[in-house]
């Protein structure tokens, strides 16, 4: 089905002439299942393409890689998919991966939030910004008892009139309060976007909670209307559970492995920059840094939106001026392991999100060898801490050692930590994630827009509607449906 990169260029008989020349540039998450699904489309239709990957990195999966090392499972980037989000879950069914995934350990299932220096439990029910259950809220250690009142006025208050976008942070002040934002929306919001909820777009990043205030006016209202609802349909539906968060039982690369085991060897190019991207007549060229040119018909780019701008300059220097507003922030992943003996906590949760005002340089840390099996070899704890983000960029200028030394100073006093790691790794991902700013999705839209006077260019990845895997994977699949066209 896929052709040797030769063909590509038009210059072997291998390629007929009516053979559509495609271009993947970008070979992690998006870019594999953009590719995937292009080879799936042509052999539904008993067509043929030429089909080549460029991947600027030595190696597939982007942000994406797990490491083994004696008996631990860490991983670099994300570490699970979301299953309510579909396409993630429909992928590794048709990768034949289903019987190889693996859901989160229910019994642990809540989150902490540091205050004051101390771990408190997200009240049972409390679903991201607000609470769905009265008691367990009442009861909580983590806010005071004026800023439960101030949350609880969310009942009376009336629907917001303007129509514009708003941002996040605006958002959760109006409807709970100042004290909800800073110890529950904020830290949970950097956990997720690494972002500033003041500068992030409500609409572009959490449409539902939107959506609940314009249907029900009160936002704690409609959460408990669809609590009950789920528990009503939760009692008689039937079919497959899925946990909410899936990752694969030898962690997410063995998803990168398999896409890749379905593309043909000679289609992707590892260690291809590419520069510029140009059309002349009805073809694409695609030129790389090492002077290679490739041809094509078509060309998805599933690079970050940065990238992406500086490829596309010579072709429109207006859509890449369009690309180049959106921005992106830094982070990194700092993994430790310890001998279990040696932490006082008792770890019973998934991990804790830190609220800026902490004055910490962790923005969130994962319990992983509680939150998934296999993570760590019996008798130790694996973690990982994260840092950076919109308000701790200046943490990033520190080395490796310095980095590992700040976040075990931040974790020793809040788990009880007695001794030193037996293994640490530290994963850098420079500009890796793009801030959904207030006007983000009349941005995209706009962008859509210019990209539709090109046919058969296409734009694919985190940049443009929604950052977890399965959004990466469902703009992937729409990037390949439409530069491959109808069937």
């Amino acid at each position: 089905m896929g052709l040797s990169p030769r063909s590509i260029n038009g210059d072997s008989p291998l390629c007929p002439p009516m053979t559509k020349r495609i271009v993947v540039i970008g070979g992690g998450i998006t870019g594999l299942a953009a590719a995937h699904h292009l080879l799936e489309l042509v052999r539904a239709r008993s067509q043929e393409v030429a089909l080549v990957l460029l991947e600027a990195r030595d190696r597939l999966g982007g942000t994406i890689a797990t490491q083994q090392v004696d008996g631990f499972t860490i991983e670099a980037g994300p570490d699970s998919f979301l299953s309510e989000k579909p396409w993630a879950l429909d992928l590794c069914g048709r990768l034949g991966l289903t019987d190889q995934l693996v859901g989160t350990d229910e019994r642990y299932r809540r989150t902490f939030v540091v205050s004051r220096g101390r771990l408190h439990p997200l009240p049972d029910g409390f679903q991201l910004l607000a609470p769905t259950r009265l008691w367990p809220f009442f009861t909580s250690s983590l806010f005071t008892w004026p800023g439960k009142l101030r949350m609880a006025l969310d009942l009376t208050l009336p629907r917001r009139r303007e129509s514009g976008d708003e941002s996040l942070g605006s958002f959760v002040r109006r409807r709970l309060g100042e004290e909800a934002l800073e110890r529950v929306a904020q830290p949970l919001v950097a956990g997720i976007y690494t972002a500033d909820p003041d500068r992030l777009s409500l609409a572009a990043t959490m449409p539902r909670f939107l959506e609940a205030e314009r249907q029900h006016r009160s936002l704690i209202l409609a959460l408990w209307r669809a609590a009950r609802s789920a528990g009503r349909e939760g009692r008689h539906a039937g079919g497959p559970r899925f946990s909410l968060f899936m990752t694969c039982r030898e962690g997410m690369e063995v998803l990168v492995r398999a896409l890749a085991d379905r593309l043909p060897p000679e289609s992707v190019r590892l260690k291809q920059s590419v520069r510029r991207v140009l059309r002349e007549g009805e073809t694409y060229t695609v030129s790389c840094e090492d002077g290679t040119v490739i041809s094509g018909e078509a060309v998805i780019v599933a690079a970050e939106a940065h990238r992406a701008a500086a490829m596309l300059k010579p072709l429109d220097p207006e859509l890449a001026g369009m690309l180049g507003t959106i921005p992106y922030a830094s982070s990194a992943t700092v993994s430790l392991a310890y001998r279990r003996a040696e932490i006082g906590h008792p770890l019973d949760g998934f991990g804790f999100v830190v609220p800026a005002s902490e004055g910490t340089r962790l923005l969130a840390c994962t319990f992983s060898s509680v939150k998934y099996p296999g993570r760590a070899p019996e008798g130790y704890a694996l973690f990982r801490a994260f840092v950076g983000g919109a308000f701790g960029a200046r943490h990033l200028d520190d080395d490796d050692e310095a980095l590992v030394d700040a976040v075990e100073r931040d974790l020793r006093p809040l788990i009880g930590l007695r001794g030193r790691p037996v293994l640490t790794r530290v994963y850098r991902h420079d500009r890796a994630m793009p801030q959904y700013e207030v006007g983000h999705l009349e941005k995209v839209s706009a962008i859509e827009a210019r990209v539709r006077s090109f046919p058969g260019l296409a734009l694919a990845g985190g940049a443009y509607r929604g950052v977890g895997i399965a959004d990466c994977v469902d703009s992937g699949e729409r990037a390949a449906a439409a530069v491959l066209g109808p069937g």
